[in-house]
């Protein structure tokens, strides 16, 4: 046994001489790995023909998530202009209610004068003495 591996042969031990030229290691030949392409035969075609049909799929891929991103871009626009217009309104509604507030109460300053006035402070002094009373005893 110990003479099987001290045989001056060596070209029995050499891969490349009892196999030929090996595949790649990706099992797939490609006719980019050989330096020297032959591009005669009809393997060379299928080969170059598998890569581009992978590579389509790749892109059609590609293609078909940058389409659902702008469709949910699109409908988040819309969704978002909808909900600016509601707000809008309720906005609108809002400053309608508050005008008309302000409105009410200073027809009620020029008909009681300036008392509403002091009515109005005293009840300020008096929440703010609540307050820190409250905050020293807590």
């Amino acid at each position: 046994m110990s003479q099987r591996f001290k045989s001056p042969n060596t070209a029995l031990r050499d891969r490349s001489a009892l196999l030929g030229v090996t595949p790649p290691a990706s099992g797939r030949s490609s006719p980019y790995s050989n330096p020297n392409p032959e591009p005669s035969g009809h393997r060379y075609v299928d080969d170059l023909e598998g890569q581009n049909d992978e590579a389509l799929e790749g892109l059609a891929a590609k293609v078909k998530l940058l389409k659902d991103i702008t469709i949910g871009i699109g409908n988040e626009v819309r969704d978002s202009t909808v909900q600016l217009s509601q707000m809008n309104d309720a906005f609108a509604e809002t400053s309608g209610i508050l005008a008309g507030t302000f409105r009410r109460m200073n027809n009620m300053a020029q008909r009681q004068g300036c008392r509403w006035l002091w009515y109005i402070l005293f009840l300020v002094f008096v929440f703010w003495f609540f307050m820190i009373v409250w905050w020293f005893r807590r």
